[in-house]
């Protein structure tokens, strides 16, 4: 294979693969973002009352739903049921919120462990000094908690990122879509999906080089 011509093929192929990466960063940027606030929402529901109650047996259902279902079913019930009722959704936006919805069930999770990881004792203590509850959290729990789940929360954030090749399947216009235009119009399959997989890996290392660098500087003084 001559390697001047595989690399003019390589340049032909950027600019799709390129704007198929913005998209795919953008879909995991804005499911991460709905996934931590979301998953944040559920834990607190989860807590109400000890654990006791409709709620938290709500939250319950949710988190075995969305975890012990495949993402991809969950993808293409979230886009075929609105239209079931005459509600046609945008791909992007079905896309953003299933990811979202499914990272917030792990989140929720990983957040409950941040939690459980903070010593009892050391919120007794502030609160036998006269801290209110807010002050506490602030003060006590929320660097403990932060520290604790970062590492968990870049690797649902990279898991994100990968999953999300599944919404071309909805007809978002992401990387692995550009990916598979381009093999339906040159029929190399393998130099196609070789550079697609290049692309997901930069994007995944960036995200672990940003949250390798974002942990460094939490853990300053």
């Amino acid at each position: 294979m001559n390697a001047t011509t595989l690399l003019e093929r390589l340049a032909a192929y950027l600019p799709v693969l390129l704007q198929g990466a913005v998209t795919t960063l953008s879909v995991a940027i804005a499911a991460i973002a709905l996934g931590f606030a979301w998953g944040a929402v559920l834990l607190g529901l989860s807590l109400r009352r000890g654990g006791r109650g409709v709620l938290p047996a709500a939250v319950r259902t949710y988190l075995s739903f969305f975890r012990g279902t495949p993402l991809l079913v969950q993808l293409l019930m979230l886009f075929y049921l609105p239209s079931a009722y005459g509600l046609d959704l945008p791909p992007l936006l079905v896309a953003i919120v299933a990811l979202g919805l499914n990272s917030a069930a792990f989140q929720c999770e990983i957040l409950r462990a941040g939690l459980v990881a903070v010593p009892a004792g050391q919120i007794e203590a502030a609160a036998s000094f006269g801290l209110p509850p807010a002050r506490i959290f602030r003060h006590v729990q929320l660097p403990q908690l932060a520290r604790a789940v970062w590492p968990a929360v870049v690797s649902e954030g990279v898991d994100v990122v990968k999953s999300s090749a599944i919404v071309s399947v909805i007809s978002v216009a992401d990387l692995a879509r550009g990916g598979r235009q381009i093999v339906a119009a040159n029929f190399r399959p393998l130099e196609v999906y070789v550079s697609v997989g290049l692309c997901y890996l930069l994007m995944t290392g960036a995200v672990l080089w940003l949250g390798h660098w974002l942990r460094g500087r939490m853990e300053r003084p």
